[in-house]
């Protein structure tokens, strides 16, 4: 193997040898020894609560419009938030299949049940596109920020806005989002589409009337070539997943919800009643936005941990070297070839490692086979259907509660006590626009390992 960034794989071995590990794509956790107070964390981050405000009362503004185009947005009034839910009985097949004993309770946070693209590409996405409409609006005389934008559905707008492009690249959710959302609103979308991208999303997406260009190579590749198709047209706004400020404050916007889903249900997060949360990560603006969300919210109180798979770990190997977006999985001769599309991002995002690396406590991978047991036994326990990418986010708490982990629950405090007490939350990404084909082969396959 050729050198990387000048040193050859003994010398990052040696170093970090955690790396022995990811090479060999076995499942580990990485506990972030760099990780620091929430306050000094945040502060580094470059944004702050009020971008997030921000980002809130431009989503309350277009709520209206939403509700009014999306029937599925009509229950929440516009406002795109996804199902919080107590599994207990979950819990007790985890410990079941594990094989450990898991203190506190298990709650998962169905993203996998967002309105438009079934997926917490909602979030992000779907935000990016109603801001870009908004400033163009805004600017065009078409609307005030007092007005009800439902006036935005109307022929006058849509003629607007179908004389703009939109582009992104992406393996999947994040395009559904992004495509849907501004072919709705009457933009010309284009989403660049990588070789782990399912076919089903690709179908969906032209059913809209988004352009879809696919490619042959991985993730990074889509993103270059939507990157360069926007450079060479100034009526094209692109998407970048690797360094967008609006995706990652759309994410955030989760955190403050959160909270008042938890004070709804009677849950307490204080320092006695830490609340874990385990994101699955693919470049990483997802679980970057909402635990910069979290962390907003509920400061110390919260541990946010990162879930790859183990045959891209692009992240965990960005923060633990300090490489962040210089190296990419494909380096070190891990394939980037997953069960997971939506996490099969070789290079991770720039602006969420660097500028998150001391908010993220900790990391860990999943293989595919456990992924599509997961899968098999939420759809058994809990009649969730879901996709791997997602189940990613229930194999955590072993390693929490690990051995393993004993010098990370020291260092942090985080005691036998306390850990009764905590909330552990897994963050199910998407998986309810997945057809039942494809669901049911997914479960099947999961059966088969078990």
């Amino acid at each position: 193997m050729n050198t990387i960034l000048g040193r050859d794989l003994a010398e990052w071995t040696a170093t970090y040898p955690t790396l022995k590990t990811l090479l060999r794509c076995e499942e580990t956790a990485w506990f972030n020894p760099h990780a620091t107070a929430a306050a000094e964390g945040l502060s580094r981050v470059g944004l702050t609560r009020a971008d997030i405000e921000d980002a809130r009362d431009r989503l309350k503004r277009w709520a209206p419009y939403l509700a009014q185009v999306f029937p599925a947005a009509r229950p929440t009034g516009g406002i795109l938030e996804s199902p919080l839910t107590c599994v207990p009985s979950f819990k007790a097949q985890l410990e079941t299949h594990y094989g450990i004993t898991i203190p506190g309770q298990l709650w998962a946070k169905l993203d996998s049940h967002l309105p438009i693209s079934g997926s917490i590409k909602a979030r992000g996405g779907v935000y990016e596109v109603l801001k870009h409409a908004e400033d163009i609006a805004l600017a065009e005389g078409l609307i005030t920020i007092e007005d009800d934008y439902r006036a935005l559905d109307s022929d006058e707008a849509r003629a607007l806005f179908s004389r703009y492009k939109i582009a992104v690249g992406s393996t999947g959710n994040l395009g559904l989002s992004i495509g849907i959302m501004s072919a709705q609103l009457g933009f010309q979308a284009f989403v660049h589409m990588s070789a782990d991208a399912r076919q089903w999303k690709k179908d969906k997406l032209r059913a809209h009337g988004v352009t879809v260009k696919e490619y042959e190579s991985d993730y990074s590749v889509a993103v270059a070539k939507g990157r360069t198709q926007a450079e060479s047209d100034p009526t094209m706004y692109f998407v970048d997943d690797e360094n967008s400020t609006s995706l990652f404050l759309g994410y955030a916007v989760a955190g403050a919800r959160l909270a008042g889903q938890f004070t709804a249900l009677d849950v307490c997060v204080d320092a006695d009643h830490p609340l874990i949360a385990y994101l699955p990560c693919g470049v990483g603006g997802g679980p970057g936005g909402v635990t910069f969300g979290l962390k907003s919210v509920f400061g110390d109180h919260v541990r946010c941990v990162f879930a790859e798979p183990t045959h891209c770990p692009s992240m965990l190997l960005g923060v633990m070297t300090g490489a962040h977006d210089s190296v990419c999985v494909q380096d070190f001769g891990i394939d980037n070839v997953t069960a997971a599309d939506g996490l099969a991002c070789g290079r991770p995002s720039a602006f969420v490692g660097r500028r998150m690396q001391q908010l993220i406590d900790a990391f860990y991978t999943v293989t595919d086979a456990d992924m599509y047991r997961l899968v098999a036994l939420l759809a058994r326990i809990e009649d969730l259907r879901i996709e791997p990418s997602s189940a990613t986010a229930f194999a955590g708490i072993k390693h929490l509660t690990s051995n393993k982990a004993r010098d990370y629950r020291q260092r942090t405090g985080l005691t036998r006590t306390m850990l009764a007490h905590a909330t552990h939350l897994a963050w199910v990404t998407g998986g309810s626009m997945v057809p039942a084909e494809e669901m049911d082969g997914y479960i099947e396959k999961g059966r088969s390992l078990l």
